[in-house]
């Protein structure tokens, strides 16, 4: 019954988008100036749907309300229900983002109720000398930071990181940040649309007006506190599944290959899903149907579908990513 799931991408003008994604990652019917794909969403009003096989057509919310634990991990349907509890993003910064930061989840269910928004971030391809901001260089007091947005220097308070392709940045509910200019990355986050924007650079819209800041409601989700790292170290073992990441909502591995690789996520109780990062790979499961995946395709394998081969076609770089 099921099978690898594609959606159709879900793309979305940003004043900062640019053309890597159809460049680099084969989003060739995306728009100029798309600054994100949302590869598989739970979205209300931006729900993927199927775009390959039998189910084609249909909602990932309809997936979950059928088939349920099947389809999403029996444990995974016992704490969400039927709402997807993943949003999977590429995102294109061709100009810098906006500095801002997301509510935790207590946060975001006492003012929106909704769940709040820890993410983590996949260098794909960055230019030279591009750089992103996360946390900030220095001890602050919530007075000290207004006294920076109100003067406009922020930016001298923030942590700059340079970044190349094969970073991890995690940024956890409360971290103030912004990607900088010329970095194509995937993001991994919770199923939230809640940003706070702190401050968007004096720049103005395709209508000729400023986009609205959020001080007020930033304040009280921002950590102040000072961490010692905020890239994520981890090991790139060809064909092995090398963990980046774990946290309360997901967890991210990195799997370089280039030979075949048998999987069994018997143990796992929860949907997996692929993101080419870069190569290609096919996928052979109980269905018998190989399902290729390219550079810049994401597939979810239903938690129904234990045992998956992954064969390369030469090489593949893949994220896979599930609910711990």
């Amino acid at each position: 019954m099921f099978y690898p799931l594609k959606f159709s991408p879900i793309y979305k003008y940003r004043i900062w988008g640019g053309n890597k994604l159809k460049l680099i990652l084969n989003k060739d019917d995306a728009p100029e100036t798309t600054g994100e794909s949302w590869e598989i969403s739970g979205v209300q009003d931006n729900l993927s749907i199927v775009s390959n096989g039998p189910l084609a057509g249909n909602t990932i919310q309809e997936l979950a309300e059928i088939y349920m634990g099947e389809f999403l991990g029996d444990h995974v349907y016992e704490k969400f229900g039927e709402e997807f509890p993943l949003l999977i993003k590429l995102i294109d910064a061709n100009d810098v983002l906006s500095i801002q930061v997301h509510p935790d989840d207590e946060l975001a269910k006492d003012r929106h109720q909704a769940y709040g928004k820890t993410e983590m971030w996949y260098i794909i391809e960055a230019e030279e000398g591009s750089g992103l901001y996360t946390g900030f260089n220095r001890k602050l007091e919530s007075e000290s930071y207004l006294k920076h947005i109100n003067n406009s220097t922020i930016k001298e308070v923030l942590n700059l990181e340079t970044v190349k392709a094969g970073d991890v940045f995690f940024i956890p509910a409360g971290r103030v940040h912004a990607t900088g200019a010329g970095i194509l990355f995937a993001e991994i986050q919770q199923t939230s649309d809640i940003t706070y924007r702190i401050y968007d650079w004096d720049r103005i819209d395709k209508d000729g007006k400023a986009r609205e800041l959020h001080t007020d409601l930033a304040i009280d989700a921002i950590d102040f506190q000072i961490h010692e790292n905020y890239k994520t170290a981890y090991e790139g073992i060809v064909n092995s599944t090398n963990q980046i990441l774990t946290c309360d909502f997901f967890t991210v591995n990195i799997i370089p290959l280039n030979k075949v690789l048998e999987k069994d996520y018997y143990d796992i109780d929860s949907f997996i899903i692929y993101m080419c990062m870069k190569g290609s790979f096919t996928i052979h499961s109980a269905d018998n149907i190989p399902c290729q995946v390219k550079t810049g395709e994401t597939v979810l394998i239903p938690a129904g579908l234990n045992n998956i081969r992954l064969e390369p076609d030469g090489s593949a770089n893949i994220l896979e990513v599930y609910i711990p």
